[in-house]
Protein backbone atom coordinates (compact mmCIF):
# COMPACT_ATOMS: atom_id res chain seq x y z
CA UNK A 1 0.00 0.00 0.00
CA UNK A 2 1.39 2.98 -0.97
CA UNK A 3 1.02 6.24 1.64
CA UNK A 4 1.21 9.66 1.63
CA UNK A 5 4.68 10.00 2.44
CA UNK A 6 4.94 8.49 -0.68
CA UNK A 7 2.96 10.95 -2.74
CA UNK A 8 5.03 13.92 -0.61
CA UNK A 9 8.28 12.46 -1.49
CA UNK A 10 7.37 12.49 -5.36
CA UNK A 11 6.51 16.16 -5.03
CA UNK A 12 2.98 17.38 -5.07
CA UNK A 13 3.55 21.32 -5.36
CA UNK A 14 1.44 22.23 -7.98
CA UNK A 15 -0.74 19.47 -8.59
CA UNK A 16 -3.82 18.44 -7.66
CA UNK A 17 -4.97 16.14 -4.85
CA UNK A 18 -8.10 14.78 -3.91
CA UNK A 19 -8.81 14.05 -0.27
CA UNK A 20 -11.51 11.73 0.86
CA UNK A 21 -11.67 12.95 4.44
CA UNK A 22 -13.78 11.84 7.39
CA UNK A 23 -15.56 15.17 8.48
CA UNK A 24 -18.90 13.93 9.47
CA UNK A 25 -18.81 15.98 12.89
CA UNK A 26 -22.37 16.34 15.16
CA UNK A 27 -23.99 19.44 14.66
CA UNK A 28 -26.13 21.74 17.51
CA UNK A 29 -28.68 23.08 15.40
CA UNK A 30 -30.97 24.85 17.70
CA UNK A 31 -29.79 27.93 17.02
CA UNK A 32 -29.40 30.31 13.61
CA UNK A 33 -26.55 29.02 13.27
CA UNK A 34 -25.11 25.52 13.28
CA UNK A 35 -22.67 24.70 16.00
CA UNK A 36 -19.89 21.75 15.97
CA UNK A 37 -20.35 20.15 18.94
CA UNK A 38 -17.11 18.23 18.71
CA UNK A 39 -14.36 18.75 16.28
CA UNK A 40 -12.50 15.56 16.93
CA UNK A 41 -12.78 14.29 13.84
CA UNK A 42 -11.99 17.28 12.26
CA UNK A 43 -8.59 18.02 13.85
CA UNK A 44 -7.91 14.06 12.69
CA UNK A 45 -8.09 14.88 9.57
CA UNK A 46 -5.72 17.70 9.52
CA UNK A 47 -2.26 16.41 9.88
CA UNK A 48 -2.81 14.90 6.20
CA UNK A 49 -4.24 18.14 4.83
CA UNK A 50 -1.49 20.27 6.34
CA UNK A 51 1.14 17.96 4.96
CA UNK A 52 -0.02 18.31 1.62
CA UNK A 53 -0.52 21.85 1.84
CA UNK A 54 3.20 22.51 3.33
CA UNK A 55 3.76 20.33 -0.08
CA UNK A 56 2.67 23.06 -2.48
CA UNK A 57 -0.43 20.64 -3.50
CA UNK A 58 -4.23 21.67 -4.01
CA UNK A 59 -6.12 19.95 -1.92
CA UNK A 60 -9.91 19.08 -2.63
CA UNK A 61 -11.39 17.30 0.14
CA UNK A 62 -14.45 15.62 -0.27
CA UNK A 63 -16.81 14.25 2.75
CA UNK A 64 -19.97 13.65 3.88
CA UNK A 65 -22.18 14.87 7.14
CA UNK A 66 -24.98 12.78 8.45
CA UNK A 67 -27.18 11.36 6.09
CA UNK A 68 -29.28 12.54 3.53
CA UNK A 69 -31.23 10.92 1.23
CA UNK A 70 -29.23 11.32 -1.98
CA UNK A 71 -30.59 14.81 -2.46
CA UNK A 72 -28.88 18.59 -0.92
CA UNK A 73 -30.44 19.39 2.76
CA UNK A 74 -29.14 22.57 3.72
CA UNK A 75 -29.13 21.10 7.68
CA UNK A 76 -26.55 18.90 6.95
CA UNK A 77 -24.27 21.49 4.75
CA UNK A 78 -20.58 21.29 4.96
CA UNK A 79 -20.24 24.51 5.44
CA UNK A 80 -19.85 24.67 9.30
CA UNK A 81 -17.22 21.94 8.61
CA UNK A 82 -15.50 24.06 6.24
CA UNK A 83 -14.91 27.49 8.03
CA UNK A 84 -13.52 25.01 11.31
CA UNK A 85 -11.24 23.28 9.04
CA UNK A 86 -10.33 26.60 8.27
CA UNK A 87 -9.36 27.95 11.30
CA UNK A 88 -7.29 24.67 12.52
CA UNK A 89 -4.93 25.10 8.92
CA UNK A 90 -4.85 28.53 10.10
CA UNK A 91 -5.69 29.80 6.23
CA UNK A 92 -8.95 29.79 4.63
CA UNK A 93 -10.78 26.92 3.13
CA UNK A 94 -12.40 27.94 -0.32
CA UNK A 95 -15.90 25.67 0.02
CA UNK A 96 -17.78 24.86 -3.03
CA UNK A 97 -21.57 24.69 -2.82
CA UNK A 98 -22.37 21.61 -4.98
CA UNK A 99 -20.28 18.42 -5.57
CA UNK A 100 -19.30 18.30 -9.13
CA UNK A 101 -21.24 21.43 -10.75
CA UNK A 102 -20.41 24.91 -11.56
CA UNK A 103 -19.24 26.07 -7.79
CA UNK A 104 -16.92 22.71 -7.35
CA UNK A 105 -15.36 23.68 -10.86
CA UNK A 106 -15.29 27.26 -10.16
CA UNK A 107 -13.73 26.79 -7.02
CA UNK A 108 -10.72 24.11 -7.88
CA UNK A 109 -10.13 25.92 -10.88
CA UNK A 110 -9.48 28.73 -8.24
CA UNK A 111 -6.79 26.97 -6.23
CA UNK A 112 -3.30 28.37 -6.48
CA UNK A 113 -0.33 26.10 -4.46
CA UNK A 114 -1.23 25.14 -1.07
CA UNK A 115 -5.08 26.10 -1.17
CA UNK A 116 -7.95 24.21 -0.03
CA UNK A 117 -11.11 23.52 -0.98
CA UNK A 118 -13.85 21.48 0.29
CA UNK A 119 -16.82 20.34 -1.96
CA UNK A 120 -20.38 20.45 -0.82
CA UNK A 121 -21.83 17.06 1.29
CA UNK A 122 -20.96 14.35 -1.35
CA UNK A 123 -23.81 12.29 -0.19
CA UNK A 124 -26.18 14.73 -1.61
CA UNK A 125 -25.53 13.06 -4.84
CA UNK A 126 -27.69 9.38 -4.46
CA UNK A 127 -24.71 7.64 -6.62
CA UNK A 128 -22.28 8.22 -4.12
CA UNK A 129 -23.95 5.52 -1.50
CA UNK A 130 -25.85 3.35 -4.49
CA UNK A 131 -25.19 -0.51 -4.96
CA UNK A 132 -25.28 -0.17 -8.93
CA UNK A 133 -21.42 -0.40 -9.22
CA UNK A 134 -22.42 1.74 -12.95
CA UNK A 135 -24.02 4.66 -10.85
CA UNK A 136 -21.09 5.27 -8.72
CA UNK A 137 -18.66 4.84 -11.67
CA UNK A 138 -20.45 7.84 -13.33
CA UNK A 139 -20.32 10.09 -10.27
CA UNK A 140 -16.34 8.89 -10.00
CA UNK A 141 -15.92 9.78 -13.36
CA UNK A 142 -17.24 13.47 -12.63
CA UNK A 143 -15.14 13.56 -9.83
CA UNK A 144 -12.04 12.63 -11.78
CA UNK A 145 -12.82 15.15 -14.16
CA UNK A 146 -13.19 17.56 -11.85
CA UNK A 147 -9.84 17.33 -10.47
CA UNK A 148 -8.19 16.26 -13.63
CA UNK A 149 -6.79 12.56 -14.74
CA UNK A 150 -3.25 13.83 -13.49
CA UNK A 151 -4.57 14.29 -9.87
CA UNK A 152 -3.69 11.95 -6.96
CA UNK A 153 -6.36 10.57 -4.74
CA UNK A 154 -5.32 10.02 -0.96
CA UNK A 155 -7.74 8.08 1.23
CA UNK A 156 -8.00 9.36 4.70
CA UNK A 157 -11.69 8.90 5.83
CA UNK A 158 -11.04 6.04 8.43
CA UNK A 159 -14.84 6.16 9.27
CA UNK A 160 -16.23 5.22 5.69
CA UNK A 161 -13.39 2.62 4.51
CA UNK A 162 -15.87 -0.42 4.85
CA UNK A 163 -18.03 1.15 2.30
CA UNK A 164 -17.84 0.42 -1.02
CA UNK A 165 -18.74 3.89 -2.01
CA UNK A 166 -17.92 6.37 -4.90
CA UNK A 167 -15.72 8.65 -2.90
CA UNK A 168 -14.22 5.66 -0.93
CA UNK A 169 -13.85 2.47 -3.89
CA UNK A 170 -14.57 4.11 -7.18
CA UNK A 171 -12.38 7.31 -7.36
CA UNK A 172 -9.52 5.11 -5.67
CA UNK A 173 -9.45 2.88 -9.14
CA UNK A 174 -9.09 5.27 -11.62
CA UNK A 175 -6.25 7.80 -9.60
CA UNK A 176 -2.80 7.04 -8.48
CA UNK A 177 -4.13 6.07 -4.81
CA UNK A 178 -2.62 6.62 -1.02
CA UNK A 179 -3.35 6.17 2.16
CA UNK A 180 -3.33 9.33 4.62
CA UNK A 181 -2.10 9.56 7.80
CA UNK A 182 -5.31 8.89 9.86
CA UNK A 183 -5.80 5.97 7.41
CA UNK A 184 -2.57 4.28 8.24
CA UNK A 185 -2.36 5.20 11.91
CA UNK A 186 -5.65 3.86 12.26
CA UNK A 187 -4.95 0.42 10.73
CA UNK A 188 -1.83 -0.26 12.48
CA UNK A 189 -3.27 0.43 15.57
CA UNK A 190 -5.99 -2.03 15.23
CA UNK A 191 -3.82 -4.64 14.27
CA UNK A 192 -1.87 -4.55 17.16
CA UNK A 193 -5.34 -5.79 18.84
CA UNK A 194 -5.83 -8.49 16.11
CA UNK A 195 -2.14 -9.46 16.00
CA UNK A 196 -0.33 -10.86 19.10
CA UNK A 197 -1.99 -7.94 22.27
CA UNK A 198 -0.21 -7.95 25.65
CA UNK A 199 -2.31 -9.66 28.01
CA UNK A 200 -4.52 -9.29 29.75
CA UNK A 201 -6.53 -8.35 26.91
CA UNK A 202 -9.92 -6.86 27.74
CA UNK A 203 -12.24 -5.69 25.61
CA UNK A 204 -15.57 -3.12 27.12
CA UNK A 205 -18.47 -3.58 24.76
CA UNK A 206 -21.93 -1.12 24.76
CA UNK A 207 -24.56 0.13 23.23
CA UNK A 208 -27.69 -0.76 21.92
CA UNK A 209 -28.24 -3.81 19.55
CA UNK A 210 -26.33 -7.31 20.23
CA UNK A 211 -27.35 -7.71 16.34
CA UNK A 212 -25.15 -4.67 15.45
CA UNK A 213 -22.20 -6.31 17.16
CA UNK A 214 -22.53 -9.96 17.21
CA UNK A 215 -19.69 -10.33 14.67
CA UNK A 216 -17.12 -8.27 16.31
CA UNK A 217 -18.31 -10.09 19.94
CA UNK A 218 -18.09 -14.16 18.47
CA UNK A 219 -14.69 -12.70 16.92
CA UNK A 220 -13.34 -11.33 19.70
CA UNK A 221 -14.64 -13.77 22.50
CA UNK A 222 -11.97 -16.33 20.49
CA UNK A 223 -9.18 -13.88 21.39
CA UNK A 224 -10.23 -11.97 24.74
CA UNK A 225 -9.63 -12.68 28.17
CA UNK A 226 -12.31 -10.73 29.00
CA UNK A 227 -15.58 -8.95 27.34
CA UNK A 228 -16.94 -6.25 29.96
CA UNK A 229 -20.88 -6.15 28.10
CA UNK A 230 -23.02 -2.89 29.22
CA UNK A 231 -25.26 -0.51 27.34
CA UNK A 232 -28.74 -1.46 25.82
CA UNK A 233 -27.46 -4.89 24.95
CA UNK A 234 -26.49 -6.08 28.45
CA UNK A 235 -30.26 -6.63 28.89
CA UNK A 236 -31.06 -9.12 26.39
CA UNK A 237 -27.89 -11.11 27.90
CA UNK A 238 -29.51 -10.93 31.28
CA UNK A 239 -32.97 -12.19 29.56
CA UNK A 240 -30.48 -14.99 28.18
CA UNK A 241 -29.87 -16.12 31.93
CA UNK A 242 -33.86 -16.06 32.39
CA UNK A 243 -34.54 -12.86 34.12
CA UNK A 244 -36.66 -10.11 33.42
CA UNK A 245 -35.62 -6.77 32.30
CA UNK A 246 -38.49 -4.75 32.87
CA UNK A 247 -39.01 -2.09 30.05
CA UNK A 248 -35.07 -2.22 29.15
CA UNK A 249 -34.15 -2.41 25.84
CA UNK A 250 -34.40 -5.88 24.73
CA UNK A 251 -33.81 -7.83 21.21
CA UNK A 252 -36.13 -11.17 22.04
CA UNK A 253 -35.09 -12.38 18.15
CA UNK A 254 -31.26 -12.35 19.93
CA UNK A 255 -32.03 -14.05 23.30
CA UNK A 256 -30.67 -17.81 22.01
CA UNK A 257 -27.70 -16.55 20.32
CA UNK A 258 -27.08 -14.62 23.65
CA UNK A 259 -27.47 -17.89 25.85
CA UNK A 260 -25.25 -19.95 23.29
CA UNK A 261 -22.44 -17.00 23.76
CA UNK A 262 -22.57 -17.46 27.35
CA UNK A 263 -22.73 -21.53 27.37
CA UNK A 264 -19.44 -21.33 25.47
CA UNK A 265 -18.01 -18.66 26.77
CA UNK A 266 -19.19 -18.19 30.35
CA UNK A 267 -15.39 -17.53 31.99
CA UNK A 268 -15.06 -14.82 30.05
CA UNK A 269 -18.17 -12.69 29.78
CA UNK A 270 -18.77 -10.04 33.00
CA UNK A 271 -22.20 -8.30 32.52
CA UNK A 272 -23.56 -5.77 34.82
CA UNK A 273 -24.30 -6.92 38.42
CA UNK A 274 -26.50 -4.04 39.12
CA UNK A 275 -28.18 -1.26 37.18
CA UNK A 276 -29.40 2.10 37.14
CA UNK A 277 -33.19 2.16 36.68
CA UNK A 278 -35.87 4.80 35.63
CA UNK A 279 -39.60 4.84 35.25
CA UNK A 280 -38.97 7.25 32.00
CA UNK A 281 -36.72 7.46 29.39
CA UNK A 282 -35.90 11.45 30.63
CA UNK A 283 -33.21 13.03 32.44
CA UNK A 284 -36.10 13.60 35.18
CA UNK A 285 -37.23 10.24 35.52
CA UNK A 286 -37.62 8.68 38.62
CA UNK A 287 -33.83 6.25 39.08
CA UNK A 288 -33.07 3.45 41.29
CA UNK A 289 -30.28 1.24 41.69
CA UNK A 290 -31.66 -2.35 41.38
CA UNK A 291 -29.31 -5.50 41.28
CA UNK A 292 -29.18 -6.38 37.28
CA UNK A 293 -31.31 -9.53 38.27
CA UNK A 294 -34.41 -7.91 39.85
CA UNK A 295 -35.80 -4.88 37.42
CA UNK A 296 -39.56 -4.33 38.25
CA UNK A 297 -41.78 -3.98 35.42
CA UNK A 298 -42.56 -0.94 34.38
CA UNK A 299 -39.12 0.08 35.16
CA UNK A 300 -35.67 0.79 32.37
CA UNK A 301 -32.41 0.01 32.92
CA UNK A 302 -30.64 3.25 31.55
CA UNK A 303 -26.79 2.85 33.16
CA UNK A 304 -24.71 -0.07 35.13
CA UNK A 305 -24.82 0.99 38.52
CA UNK A 306 -22.12 1.19 41.67
CA UNK A 307 -21.26 -1.81 42.27
CA UNK A 308 -20.68 -2.25 38.68
CA UNK A 309 -18.51 0.12 38.15
CA UNK A 310 -16.41 -0.78 40.51
CA UNK A 311 -16.27 -4.19 39.28
CA UNK A 312 -15.33 -3.05 35.83
CA UNK A 313 -12.86 -1.38 36.83
CA UNK A 314 -11.11 -3.45 38.52
CA UNK A 315 -10.59 -5.47 35.21
CA UNK A 316 -9.29 -2.19 33.20
CA UNK A 317 -6.87 -1.98 36.09
CA UNK A 318 -5.76 -5.38 35.61
CA UNK A 319 -5.66 -5.54 31.94
CA UNK A 320 -2.36 -4.60 29.36
CA UNK A 321 -4.62 -4.00 25.92
CA UNK A 322 -7.91 -2.32 25.88
CA UNK A 323 -10.58 -1.55 23.96
CA UNK A 324 -13.74 -0.17 23.93
CA UNK A 325 -16.99 0.58 21.73
CA UNK A 326 -19.81 1.53 22.74
CA UNK A 327 -21.66 3.26 26.28
CA UNK A 328 -22.59 1.43 28.60
CA UNK A 329 -25.37 4.11 29.51
CA UNK A 330 -27.49 6.61 27.65
CA UNK A 331 -24.52 9.20 28.69
CA UNK A 332 -26.16 12.20 27.03
CA UNK A 333 -28.54 12.30 30.26
CA UNK A 334 -26.65 13.44 33.22
CA UNK A 335 -28.25 10.91 35.80
CA UNK A 336 -26.81 8.01 33.52
CA UNK A 337 -23.70 9.08 32.31
CA UNK A 338 -21.86 7.60 35.48
CA UNK A 339 -20.82 4.30 34.06
CA UNK A 340 -19.76 5.89 31.20
CA UNK A 341 -17.67 8.05 33.09
CA UNK A 342 -16.35 5.47 35.47
CA UNK A 343 -15.18 2.78 32.19
CA UNK A 344 -13.70 5.71 30.25
CA UNK A 345 -11.40 7.07 33.16
CA UNK A 346 -10.77 3.37 34.44
CA UNK A 347 -9.53 3.02 30.85
CA UNK A 348 -7.66 6.63 30.71
CA UNK A 349 -5.69 6.11 34.49
CA UNK A 350 -4.93 2.56 33.29
CA UNK A 351 -1.09 2.04 32.02
CA UNK A 352 -2.44 -0.71 28.91
CA UNK A 353 -2.54 0.17 25.71
CA UNK A 354 -6.37 1.60 25.27
CA UNK A 355 -8.27 1.91 21.54
CA UNK A 356 -11.23 4.06 21.86
CA UNK A 357 -13.02 2.61 19.00
CA UNK A 358 -14.52 5.84 17.88
CA UNK A 359 -18.58 6.58 17.42
CA UNK A 360 -20.14 7.32 21.02
CA UNK A 361 -17.06 6.08 22.66
CA UNK A 362 -15.44 9.27 21.52
CA UNK A 363 -18.20 11.02 21.76
CA UNK A 364 -18.30 10.31 25.55
CA UNK A 365 -14.90 10.91 26.54
CA UNK A 366 -15.00 14.44 25.07
CA UNK A 367 -18.28 15.47 26.50
CA UNK A 368 -17.31 14.03 29.79
CA UNK A 369 -14.12 15.50 29.96
CA UNK A 370 -11.87 12.59 29.97
CA UNK A 371 -8.14 13.70 29.20
CA UNK A 372 -7.85 11.96 25.27
CA UNK A 373 -4.29 11.86 26.27
CA UNK A 374 -4.98 9.29 28.83
CA UNK A 375 -5.77 6.50 25.88
CA UNK A 376 -3.34 5.35 23.28
CA UNK A 377 -5.59 5.95 20.92
CA UNK A 378 -9.08 7.27 19.77
CA UNK A 379 -10.71 5.95 16.79
CA UNK A 380 -12.38 8.24 14.16
CA UNK A 381 -14.41 5.09 12.73
CA UNK A 382 -16.60 2.99 14.79
CA UNK A 383 -18.49 1.02 12.35
CA UNK A 384 -15.12 0.71 10.62
CA UNK A 385 -13.10 -0.46 13.72
CA UNK A 386 -15.50 -3.24 14.86
CA UNK A 387 -15.87 -4.85 11.27
CA UNK A 388 -11.44 -4.24 11.24
CA UNK A 389 -11.62 -6.82 14.47
CA UNK A 390 -14.57 -8.84 13.28
CA UNK A 391 -11.79 -9.32 10.19
CA UNK A 392 -14.07 -8.40 7.54
CA UNK A 393 -12.82 -6.97 4.41
CA UNK A 394 -13.24 -3.39 4.49
CA UNK A 395 -13.20 -2.28 0.67
CA UNK A 396 -11.67 1.24 1.30
CA UNK A 397 -8.72 -0.56 2.52
CA UNK A 398 -8.06 -3.40 -0.45
CA UNK A 399 -8.43 -0.89 -2.78
CA UNK A 400 -5.35 0.90 -2.01
CA UNK A 401 -3.35 -2.38 -1.55
CA UNK A 402 -2.79 -2.84 -5.24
Amino acid sequence: MHTLDDLIAAGVSGRTVLVRSELNVPLDRSGATPVITDDGRIRASVPTIKALTDGGAHVVVMAHLGRPKGAPDPALSLAPVAARLGELLGAPVAFANDLVGPSARATVQGLTDGGVALLENVRFDARETSKDSAKRAALADELVALVGADAAFVSDGFGVVHRKQASVYDVAQRLPHYAGYLVTAETAVLRKLTGNPDRPYVVVLGGAKVSDKLGVITALLAKVDTLLIGGGMAYTFLAAQGHGVGGSLLQADQIDTCRELLAQHAEKIALPRDVVIADGFAADAATRVVAATEIPDGWQGLDIGPASREAFAAVIANARTIFWNGPVGVFEMAPFAEGTRAVAQAIADSSAFSVVGGGDSAAAVRQLGIDEAGFSHISTGGGASLEFLEGAELPGITVLED
